[in-house]
């Protein structure tokens, strides 16, 4: 332990031997998946790492201390307890005040990277939002990466965001966008959006050539991978396309604005689709936390 966080056993033994470890979000657990859905959906993500002979590393601010790698317990209070949402502005204040939080993109890029851990598994990445123009809403998680050397495996940006726009801010901010095994940024529950890719691999160790490479430039800019959900797994694009234009019109009709729009699309979306979409985002996620794992022990083998 040092004075400003935690790294579980598991996770210090793995990163002092060289072997593989992946990091994992915890917002995704305790705002963004159902109860007791997203306990099961916690535990399992955890165990599709340690069947590829990875260690997760879920990552939670409990008790004002971050938490690099948490037990059975701490696993638990994430899905079961009320918990803050903590991007990289509030981890300072939580740990002063003592408070439990689940960690943003943005604040366990951060807490993974001070530990060590180089490759991060989230569902997708936070972006610029519509009407951003005027409001000036950018995620946390475009900045953060610009100075934070990790790769983050994602399935894109939500189609509730302006892709075009967020895909704008990472060029401009040197953030490189590698799409896996595509050619085409994917949209979340789609495989495809409108926008190509300048940079396409196929293979985990390609990714960890690139860090390596981004090392060896000296560069402090985190590495976006673009992992489409399979084929048979994507969202009907129809039906997608239909629920999404209902949702901004419903939306606008509740006057709803600024950081309550995206929470409101999404829980439109949800509800809108029987509960289709939810399922397509635990799809969506377990594909990037095996693609994940195959990229740390990529980099563990470049390494040795």
């Amino acid at each position: 332990m040092t004075s400003s966080f935690r790294v579980s056993e598991p996770v210090a033994a793995a990163l002092a031997e060289n072997r593989p470890v992946v990091a994992l979000e915890s917002t995704i657990i305790s705002h963004g998946l159902p109860r007791p859905r997203n306990h099961e959906a916690a535990l399992e993500f955890e165990e599709i790492l340690r069947s590829a002979g990875v260690t997760p590393a879920t990552i939670a601010v409990l008790d004002g201390v971050p938490q690099i790698g948490l037990d059975a317990e701490g696993v638990r209070r994430i899905a079961e307890d009320e918990l803050a949402k903590a991007s990289v502005r509030d981890l300072p204040i939580i740990a002063a005040l003592k408070v439990s939080a689940a960690t943003t993109v943005a604040a366990t890029s951060h807490l993974a990277t001070l530990a060590g851990i180089r490759v991060f598994a989230t569902g997708g990445l936070g972006g610029v939002h519509r009407g951003a123009s005027e409001s000036f809403d950018e995620s946390a998680d475009i900045p953060t990466l610009a100075v934070t050397p990790i790769t983050v495996v994602s399935a894109g940006v939500k189609s509730v965001l302006d892709i075009g726009a967020t895909l704008e801010r990472l060029e401009t901010l040197s953030i490189p966008v590698v799409g896996y095994g595509t050619t085409v940024f994917p949209r979340f529950w789609l495989r495809e959006s409108a926008y190509s890719l300048d940079w396409s691999v196929d293979t985990a160790a390609e990714i960890a050539l690139i860090m390596q490479a981004r090392d060896d430039s000296q560069l402090r800019q985190g590495i976006v991978v673009a992992n489409p959900i399979p084929l048979h797994q994507q969202w009907d694009p129809a039906e997608h396309d239909r629920v999404l234009i209902e949702a901004l019109a419903a939306a606008d009709a509740a006057g709803v604005t600024g950081k309550a729009v995206t929470p409101f699309l999404l829980l439109y979306i949800v509800e809108a689709s029987g509960g289709r979409s939810l399922e397509v985002n635990l799809d969506l996620a377990r594909n990037n936390v095996r693609v994940a794992a195959e990229i740390a022990t990529a980099w563990s083998a470049l390494r040795a």
